[in-house]
């Protein structure tokens, strides 16, 4: 115990603050709560430069992209969704099919191997299989957030359980124990935005029909 205490009263501060800020950003996701953009878009920033010092570029790439994300996934939670919420405010949660995300994910694939091969010969990125795999999909879970799509959370499943892999060949340990709880919070945010995800089915088939 007293290893674990002074290793984390040695952590980089910027590591830190960033770890604080991306817990704050998923816990207030899986709440649905707006306020989880701000976060992430000051850890992100953070971690684009963590990452780019470590070499997992694509990371830092990765980062880039979710600081444009985190003020458009700001923007369009405030709208509303006309075929779920008509006369309220805030995007509402919604489904796609499985046979639609089984073709995304062979898609993302491809392009993982394709930008995979390009990391491996032509840059020295650590990892650049498992990295770009890890980037592709969460470029995409990404904007699932910002659309509020309920299957978003099982695409993070499997994202984060990789970057733990990455994280602890990296050292970046904090970051590790960081997506262990990502992995806690994105089982919990399946759930509550199921539970959003019937409740506006409901208001919807509730309403009388034009």
């Amino acid at each position: 115990m007293a290893e674990v205490i002074q290793y984390f009263s040695s952590l980089p501060w910027l590591e830190l603050v960033a770890m604080l800020l991306a817990l704050a950003y998923v816990i207030l996701a899986a709440k649905g709560s707006l306020w989880c953009w701000p976060a992430a878009f000051i850890s992100t920033a953070l971690y684009t430069v963590i990452f780019y010092d470590v070499l997992l570029l694509m990371d830092s790439a990765l980062n880039v992209y979710y600081l444009v994300m985190a003020v458009y996934g700001y923007w369009i939670w405030q709208k509303k969704h006309p075929q779920v919420k008509p006369q309220g405010e805030g995007l509402e949660v919604i489904s796609l099919p499985a046979s639609k995300h089984l073709k995304i994910g062979v898609a993302l694939t491809v392009i993982s191997l394709a930008l995979g091969y390009f990391m491996a010969n032509y840059t020295p990125a650590a990892f650049p299989y498992l990295d770009t795999f890890t980037t592709v999909f969460a470029v995409f879970a990404t904007y699932l957030v910002t659309q509020k799509v309920l299957e978003n959370w099982l695409y993070w499943l499997v994202i984060d359980a990789v970057s733990i892999y990455l994280y602890l060949e990296k050292g970046l340990f904090p970051t590790a124990v960081l997506f262990i709880i990502y992995i806690v919070i994105a089982s919990y945010g399946y759930v509550k935005w199921h539970g959003f995800y019937k409740n506006s089915q409901l208001t919807l088939s509730a309403q009388p029909s034009s």
